[in-house]
């Protein structure tokens, strides 16, 4: 993991769920996976935006060609955990398609439209958007 996420990891759980770094404020959850082939656990810092009882997170990777090995790990296992302000909460990912996916990320580029210019750099790739529903 990188040193500019570990700073962000260890912000977010210090001052519930804020981080000052880089502009993020409080819009970020801290999204547990395991590794697809590894089965080792990760932890990412991923900008989220709230839908209902549901949260949308962005595979974005900051508009690189190739998605972040999160998503595959999701992909693979979508019952997972996220960190929030309010504490941790059980999950399950759905990979957005078609009218959800164009819904979803006319949200999140009205509320973040940087998320735009990683589209504009991803070129051959849809940036995927998942939704986040709190498991029962």
């Amino acid at each position: 993991m990188s040193d500019f996420n570990e700073q962000i990891i260890s912000e977010f759980r210090e001052n519930n769920g804020h981080v000052t770094t880089a502009g993020f404020g409080s819009n970020l959850v801290l999204l547990h996976t395991t590794g697809a082939r590894t089965g080792v656990e990760h932890v990412s810092p991923v900008m989220s935006i709230r839908d209902g009882d549901a949260w949308l997170v962005v595979a974005s990777a900051g508009g690189r060609p190739r998605h972040p090995a999160w998503y595959f790990n999701l992909l693979q296992q979508p019952e997972t955990s996220i960190e929030t302000p309010e504490g941790t909460v059980a999950v399950t990912a759905t990979d957005l398609d078609g009218e959800e996916h164009a819904r979803a990320w006319a949200k999140i580029i009205a509320r973040a439209p940087g998320f735009a210019g990683y589209q504009e750099r991803a070129v051959e790739r849809r940036i995927p958007v998942l939704r986040l529903v709190r498991n029962p």
